[in-house]
């Protein structure tokens, strides 16, 4: 709770002026009761003619004017805030996710992240939109109304410190019992939103699988424990609420005895003085069970915030970027030292040292799970390396603009996402330009996709679905190597690029590589033969560690592994 409080005094004019809006509330109150209470005395006791009330009737409204006003005021102060919290917790979630969309997407189900990203946030609001300002009130109001107390009446005024201080202790009491079923609400809440995604995602799996009804019963458990979560927190606010009302009534009541019987029996105060503390004692409790209702909104509010903090800092440090530019020719690569690990327990790519040179075409090659992949996205910038440096043309890295880096760099994975919409806004999305249909057809016919597009209705303009559903894996792989030409890119990554396709295809796709090969430094995760061979330079990676590095010819002579892999991959002797 106290870091949200921090967020919240961070923002000084918004919380000077939910102060000084209280300060005037509090003078209001003890206004309006007072002209109240004046024209009340002046009406049954003192006979007084109308017109000589006219003065008080005019104070009378302007303090209720004056409380509406300055009420009205700190509400929508304190909505401000909230959406001005929420907005930076949305932004920096959103920043830790693009920073390193690689471990964000490892991590946890998509669903999950959604519900931090909307309802985690959307909890935090009540504690700056009620709890703030209702405790910037609660810090003055009632203090102003004690001392105006004390001074009509000092007995009252000690009945009031006596009694209510039992409202905060309850309040402890509960907050414990509501922030730990606030903590599994929120808990459940996610849950159940990764889960609904997950099964939503992979219907026609479990249809297939025959485990639809398996599933179902799944989310229905989820969305009954939900359920039964939220209504255990609405179980503790309604408890809270009524313990409040109750020691408040008692209190007043207590005041009230005190005040009539002196009044009545002992005749030692006055009507005005009477009636004035009777108005004023009711505001000054209601301040305090509407700092215990908020208090309770904000347990919720920090079970969410808790949430956030948590994912934020299971965020992997980001690559910082500075602000040298790249040329656009093909760079010199240089690893030194170059390590990167997931988490604390994860999978370590040792650090590694090596050189490519511009133009240079390099094979990538290794078992299944040798880091393979993770290399090729710690060099594209999509992994900040733990250790060591990347030098382009040599300078680090971190020195180089993150967009004149993305602007000469295309990486072509496995499965490459295309995104909703038509075949073209597809192709160009990576053009960073205008782009004429003679390029997009030409691009297309170097990425061997041409044909196939032309042959739909709406050609170019054909929509495709979400994840580039409607389209083959080739199909996909050709689009994005249309991208590629038409980014123009002088650094091109390719992460297994003809795994899985037919051969055409794969014949198609190799020709496309050879044509982007010609003015661009080519770095390929490799598994074919003829790929490999052709490489000017062969990175051998085993359990995470670089162990060999040069030509197809240097590493037949100087690396037995090498041998054995390409042995075993022909069926016989390599030469």
């Amino acid at each position: 709770m106290n870091d949200l409080k921090q967020l919240a005094f961070q923002r000084k004019n918004k919380m000077a002026f939910l102060a000084v809006a209280s300060v005037l509330k509090g003078v209001a109150t003890i206004g309006q009761a007072l002209f109240f209470v004046a024209i009340a005395d002046r009406v049954f006791l003192q006979n007084a003619a109308f017109e000589s009330l006219l003065p008080l009737f005019v104070g009378l409204l302007s303090a209720i004017l004056l409380r509406a006003g300055t009420g009205y005021a700190i509400g929508r102060a304190g909505v401000n805030l909230a959406a001005d919290v929420k907005s930076e917790f949305r932004n920096t979630l959103i920043k830790s996710f693009a920073s390193n969309p690689l471990q964000s997407a490892a991590q946890g189900q998509s669903g999950q992240k959604v519900s931090l990203l909307m309802d985690a946030v959307d909890e935090v609001d009540g504690f700056f939109s009620k709890y703030i300002p209702q405790m910037i009130q609660t810090y003055i109001i009632p203090l102003l109304l004690l001392v105006v107390i004390f001074t009509q009446n000092w007995t009252t005024g000690v009945i009031i410190l006596i009694t209510a201080p039992f409202i905060p202790v309850f309040m402890a009491m509960v907050g414990k019992g509501t922030k730990k079923k606030a903590d599994e609400k929120m808990e459940q809440l996610s849950q159940f939103s990764g889960t609904f995604l997950d099964v939503l995602q992979g219907l026609t799996t479990l249809k297939l699988l025959g485990q639809a009804e398996k599933q179902r019963n799944t989310i229905r458990k989820s969305s009954l424990s939900f359920r039964d979560s939220t209504m255990d927190v609405l179980k503790s606010a309604f408890l809270s609420s009524l313990m409040l009302e109750y020691i408040s009534m008692l209190s007043i009541g207590i005041i009230a005895l005190e005040i009539g019987l002196r009044l009545v029996v002992f005749d030692s105060i006055s009507f005005f003085t009477a009636f004035f503390i009777l108005i004023l004692v009711p505001d000054f409790f209601n301040l305090l069970k509407d700092f215990g209702s908020a208090f309770h909104t904000a347990r919720g509010s920090v079970s969410a915030a808790n949430q956030l903090s948590a994912e934020l800092e299971k965020t992997h440090p980001s690559l910082v970027w500075g602000s040298e530019k790249l040329a656009p020719e093909p760079p010199h690569l240089s690893l030194e030292g170059l390590s990167f690990q997931y988490g604390d327990d994860g999978f370590t790519l040792a650090p590694m040292d090596g050189e490519i040179p511009p133009y240079s075409q390099v094979a990538i090659i290794g078992k299944s799970g040798s880091g393979k992949t993770t290399l090729m996205q710690l060099l594209a910038g999509l992994l900040p390396q733990s250790e060591g440096r990347l030098m382009i043309n040599g300078v680090q890295r971190e020195k180089m603009s993150e967009q004149s880096w993305f602007d000469q760099l295309s990486y072509i994975s496995q499965n490459p996402y295309l995104f909703a919409g038509t075949i073209r806004e597809n192709m160009e999305i990576g053009a960073n330009r205008q782009v004429s249909d003679a390029e997009i057809l030409d691009a297309a016919e170097k990425a061997g996709i041409a044909e196939m597009v032309l042959a739909l209705e709406q050609g170019f303009e054909t929509p495709i679905g979400e994840a580039g559903r409607g389209l083959s894996g080739g199909e996909k792989q050709r689009i994005a190597l249309a991208r590629a030409f038409l980014k123009k890119p002088s650094l091109i990554l390719f992460d297994e690029p003809t795994t899985g396709l037919d051969l055409r295809t794969e014949q198609i796709l190799q020709d496309s590589l050879s044509e982007l090969q010609k003015t661009s430094t080519v770095i390929t995760v490799a598994h074919r033969l003829h790929t490999i061979r052709k490489a000017d330079l062969i990175f051998f990676l085993d359990g995470g560690k670089l162990e060999a590095v040069g030509s197809h010819d240097e590493l037949l002579q100087t690396y037995s592994l090498y041998k054995e892999m390409l042995s075993a991959q022909q069926g016989g002797s390599v030469r």
